[in-house]
């Protein structure tokens, strides 16, 4: 038998995943990102779902989906840096970290306990739809198991054990970027990336300045999604900055020079969007019995070659899921819950 089947991302079905969602029920739906496991970002119950379903640890806070900024001002307090982010940005697959309204209706399992909400507006028109027929916030980490690839095709996520625990899963077709998006903390002065993705820091920065970076203590509960150390994972070993596949090993290569024998090439032309764009597909393809382990040529370290990078180094982490990244530095609030969130 079969867990729930992808459906054609019909106004119909639109309509019928509205319905659910507001019943407090899981929905996939395609973003330009990646697939997202949706629920409504104002119940408890709800929320409680995403992380059973999910197997994510409680402590990994959720991005809030919106159609837009205004949207994203009901919930979340949006100065004047936001508002320029968005203007460029959004809708698109830049999320920002932003301090909670007091008066947010939005359930506290979201954003592990802390007074902030990671919030977007998604440049899918599915996506949009949704959010629109729903007319409620959104709440949606990767649909896939925890630490597990992320989906980027409704099929990746039927073939999971994620199609056993939703209402609906909506078809869009594959996703056109391919890696999550990038995250912004604004709570301080300076703005910070928390995670690179679909926009190039370089571009954020164009905009609101030099941004800075942020640490996470040992043990501390992370500000956004996405900081774990090994996240995004096949369940294959995953080789970093290899030249060509050692014994058992399957070849993802990049750019004109990759060997013959290569499995897959991200982008035969070392273009870094369509690397992006086939990052996920292409390790979900090469995820299977008769691979014993994946070699990773390297990718530039520049523009979407930085997020192209997070993954695979995430991916390729050993070690335990609460040991989070370091870097400079920075205060962190540990949630005041009886069971944190992920």
């Amino acid at each position: 038998m079969n867990g729930v089947l992808p459906v054609p991302a019909t106004a119909a079905a639109i309509a019928a995943a509205a319905a659910r969602l507001r019943d407090g029920e899981l929905v996939v739906f395609p973003t330009e990102t990646v697939y997202g496991l949706g629920a409504d970002a104002t119940s408890e119950r709800a929320i409680a779902a995403i992380f059973a379903a999910k197997g994510r640890p409680r402590f990994n806070p959720l991005i809030v989906h919106v159609a837009d900024i205004d949207a994203a001002g009901a919930i979340a307090e949006v100065d004047d840096r936001a508002r320029l982010l968005a203007a460029r940005f959004w809708p698109g697959p830049l999320t920002l970290v932003l301090p909670r309204r007091s008066d947010a209706m939005i359930s506290r399992l979201v954003s592990a306990g802390l007074d902030t909400i990671a919030v977007r507006a998604p440049n899918h028109p599915v996506a949009q739809a949704l959010l629109r027929a729903a007319a409620l916030p959104v709440a949606a980490p990767s649909a896939n198991l925890s630490g597990q690839l992320s989906p980027t095709r409704a099929e990746h996520v039927a073939a999971g054990a994620l199609a056993w625990r939703v209402a609906m899963i909506l078809d869009g077709g594959p996703c056109p970027v391919g890696v999550e998006s990038t995250v912004i903390d604004m709570r301080g002065p300076t703005a910070a990336l928390l995670r690179p993705g679909g926009v190039p820091a370089e571009a954020i920065a164009a905009v609101v300045g030099t941004l800075a970076g942020t640490a996470m203590a040992k043990g501390a509960a992370p500000p956004s999604p996405g900081m774990l150390s090994r996240h995004y994972a096949p369940s294959r070993p995953l080789r970093l900055n290899a030249t060509a596949a050692g014994p058992g090993e399957a070849l993802l290569a990049f750019g004109p020079d990759a060997p013959a024998d290569a499995a897959f090439n991200l982008s035969p032309r070392g273009d870094l969007r369509e690397a992006a764009a086939n990052l996920f597909a292409m390790l979900h393809r090469l995820d299977r019995p008769g691979v014993a382990a994946i070699a990773v040529m390297a990718v530039p370290e520049a523009g979407l070659g930085r997020a192209i990078n997070d993954r695979l180094r995430r991916a390729a982490a050993s070690g335990d899921d609460d040991d989070f990244d370091r870097g400079p530095a920075a205060p962190c609030i540990l949630p005041d819950l009886e069971d944190g969130p992920s």
